[in-house]
């Protein structure tokens, strides 16, 4: 996921990444610093190109929820903080192992489903989104949503409860199971999108998971039809027209007679439109 919201036109600078970052120098990988989602190898996920943000113990349940509400020491960095605001999409996506109403971190402690709904209400509270799209990719990943009740969130998960979110398929070299299904497939769809893509959000085919996905959209004041997903997952700007002018975002005026103008994501500080994501 971290890999397609970049190509999509996220920057770095708007994600904030937490790995338990074990996986490239476990004695046990064959093929150290890499890291694989597909069997044939072709494309190394972590590449030279990453950037986490919190490793190894510092993936914790309590620096997640800070994160989220933005309750910091004040010595901790501006690329560990979450600066989004009331015009702010945010992208949460959590995967691991988990069951009934929890997620586990690090095999160690839990994140129950109370934690996060009570964190992101702080969230709307404090105005720190405008709308948040939440996916979960864990075995009963869909009552990790169950308890949320602030506005404007779409939740969506790999499984119902009672049922396990199962791998897709193995490399035999490595000798573990590469990815989800869910994951795989949801990938899969979003490599056909491009930072213009009009796509909406749909339903999903659990004969290809093997688990009953789920969408919930009660939250959403908005119809699901009429949300894009790279409202989300898009780092495309938004422009005004106005007496044959373009204005984009605080930069100025642009003299142009074209309707549809791209420009690049502008910083942290000064972002509208352009979504964040927390991976």
């Amino acid at each position: 996921m971290y890999r397609t919201i970049k190509r999509l036109g996220i920057p770095d600078s708007n994600i904030i990444l937490m790995l338990a970052d074990d996986v490239a120098c476990d004695a046990r990988n064959i093929f150290p610093a890499s890291v694989f989602g597909n069997r044939d190898r072709q494309l190394d996920l972590y590449g030279d190109s990453v950037e986490v943000d919190y490793r190894g113990y510092e993936v914790t349940v309590e620096n997640f929820l800070r994160v989220l509400t933005g309750r910091f020491d004040k010595h901790v960095p501006p690329n560990k903080r979450l600066l989004t605001d009331a015009s702010s999409n945010v992208f949460l996506y959590l995967t691991g192992h988990g069951g009934d109403e929890f997620l586990k971190f690090q095999d160690n402690e839990e994140l129950s489903a109370f934690d996060i709904a009570d964190a992101v209400e702080q969230m709307h509270e404090k105005r720190r989104y405008n709308k948040l799209l939440f996916m979960i990719d864990t075995c009963q990943a869909n009552t990790m949503f169950s308890q949320f009740y602030s506005p404007d969130i779409i939740a969506t998960g790999s499984s119902a409860k009672g049922e396990n979110s199962l791998s897709h398929h193995a490399d035999d070299q490595i000798g573990v199971s590469v990815i989800d299904s869910y994951t795989h497939f949801t990938l899969n769809y979003l490599e056909g999108f491009n930072k213009s893509s009009k796509a909406t959000f749909d339903s999903y085919d659990p004969v290809q998971i093997l688990s009953n996905a789920g969408v919930s959209t009660s939250l959403s004041k908005t119809p699901p039809a009429e949300i894009l997903l790279t409202d989300f997952l898009g780092g495309v700007s938004r422009v005004e027209i106005s007496d044959g002018k373009v204005s984009v975002g605080e930069d100025g005026w642009i003299e142009s007679e074209t309707v549809e103008v791209e420009t690049l994501p502008p910083p942290l500080n000064a972002f509208r439109p352009i979504s964040a994501a927390l991976v």
